[in-house]
């Protein structure tokens, strides 16, 4: 691999990274302009989360690669501010689950109007078409994390 390949590889995370940071900073501050009060970006990320469908506290742990005990405090933070609630599982009486509130529901809502006015700002910015690659190339089955590297050696 020639040096300028080893450069684009070696920034391929951090461009990844700064596109979520410019999403989830865009939402944020959409979010405080509709008046919601601002959550941390581990708050945010559980949300996401429990979005995609972890319900369980342990399952957005395993998720997010952080403790429980970590998830607790956000959870618990969301709960205060009355985003989210804790509520039994029906299927295991021992556990609890992750519950949306309704005005949690209603942040969401502004939430999908945020990511709508940014694709669409985005797609002004860099086009629709490296958008729409980007958003193919995101989506593709990238298969599981390597765990084995064939370096050539």
């Amino acid at each position: 691999m020639d040096k300028l390949s080893q450069d684009r590889a070696a920034r391929l995370i951090v461009q990844l990274l700064r596109g979520f940071y410019w999403f989830d900073e865009g939402l944020q501050a959409y979010l405080r302009q509709k008046g919601w009060p601002s959550v941390t970006r581990s708050q945010s990320m559980l949300m996401i989360s429990v979005l995609l469908g972890a319900r369980r506290p342990s399952q957005i742990a395993r998720a997010l690669g952080v403790s429980r005990q970590a998830i607790h405090t956000s959870l618990n933070g969301m709960i205060e501010l009355g985003i989210l609630s804790l509520a039994d599982d029906p299927e295991d009486g021992r556990s609890k689950i992750v519950v949306i509130t309704g005005q949690g529901g209603r942040m969401r809502e502004n939430a999908d109007e945020a990511m709508r006015l940014m694709a669409e700002e985005l797609a002004r910015r860099i086009g629709q078409e490296n958008l729409a690659a980007l958003a193919q190339a995101l989506s593709a089955d990238w298969g599981p994390p390597l765990d084995r590297f064939d370096d050539g050696s």
